[in-house]
């Protein structure tokens, strides 16, 4: 296995959090098939080998993949994207003992708040939250936001290589590995069999439903306010209302 590090820590949901429920784009079926294997959303490690910085990877491999459904290209480099989880969790660099991991509900406020830093930009999120349970709502800000934004609970199973799946010989319990960000990109079906593609560490990893289903701790739908939309599934009334939920939100007046 190469060198790859967790980060995520248990899920927690903030005192009137953006939630996506309210949003038209919610109360649509999402598509059986959501294939993307002629678009490369190009994602790098982004320090998460040697740091527990998935938080911040999830959100400049999201910047990545988001400039990829659009037709173009994102330079996001480790520095940014360390700087970033050192600016929202409380890292210190080259102080192992504060490399902690980052809550993803934490680090989503702190981005929109204060943008995720590049070498020539600063880009903003607005975003919000989908129950865990619907896997449709998932698969919704799939289709029409761009990759989820995923925290899951990885069992020691799951370190072994290929896909990842329930049926892998040992230990099954969600968190026995520990907690894990990372985005969940295409899918084949929505049969409980069928694959998932997940970006993680740096390159692509398929899982089933029925895996997604077990892991998953928490879910998150976001766009990039100058990259926003990178499709045409989210309509103006949309954009408008997750806006103003998250300047009710940052303001504290929701």
């Amino acid at each position: 296995m190469k060198n790859i590090k967790l980060g995520a820590l248990p899920a927690v949901e903030r005192p009137r959090q953006p939630r996506l429920s309210s949003l038209h784009m919610m109360a649509r079926t999402a598509p059986e098939t959501l294939l993307r294997n002629g678009i490369d959303p190009a994602p790098l490690m982004l320090g998460n080998d040697t740091l527990g910085d998935c938080t911040a990877a999830g959100l400049g491999n999201h910047i990545r993949a988001t400039s990829a459904l659009a037709g173009y290209s994102v330079e996001v480099r480790d520095i940014d994207a360390i700087r970033f989880y050192a600016q929202s969790t409380g890292y210190r660099v080259g102080d192992p003992a504060t490399d902690c991991g980052g809550v993803e509900a934490d680090v989503l406020t702190f981005a929109g708040r204060n943008g995720f830093t590049l070498r020539e930009q600063v880009l903003y999120p607005v975003w919000g939250t989908v129950d865990p349970t619907d896997l449709n709502g998932m698969r919704l800000v799939m289709a029409s936001l761009g990759p989820a934004y995923l925290g899951v609970q990885l069992a020691i199973a799951d370190q072994a290589p290929g896909v990842w799946d329930t049926t892998t010989p040992g230990d099954q319990t969600p968190g026995s590995w520990g907690g894990h960000c990372l985005l969940a990109w295409a899918y084949e079906g929505i049969g409980e069999q069928d694959l998932v593609t997940l970006i993680t560490w740096g390159g692509l990893r398929q899982a089933t439903w029925r895996w997604v289903r077990s892991r998953i701790m928490e879910c998150h739908g976001l766009a990039w306010r100058q990259l926003m939309p990178a499709n045409g599934h989210m309509s103006g009334a949309d954009w408008q209302t997750l806006v103003e939920a998250n300047a009710a939100y940052l303001s504290g007046t929701s």
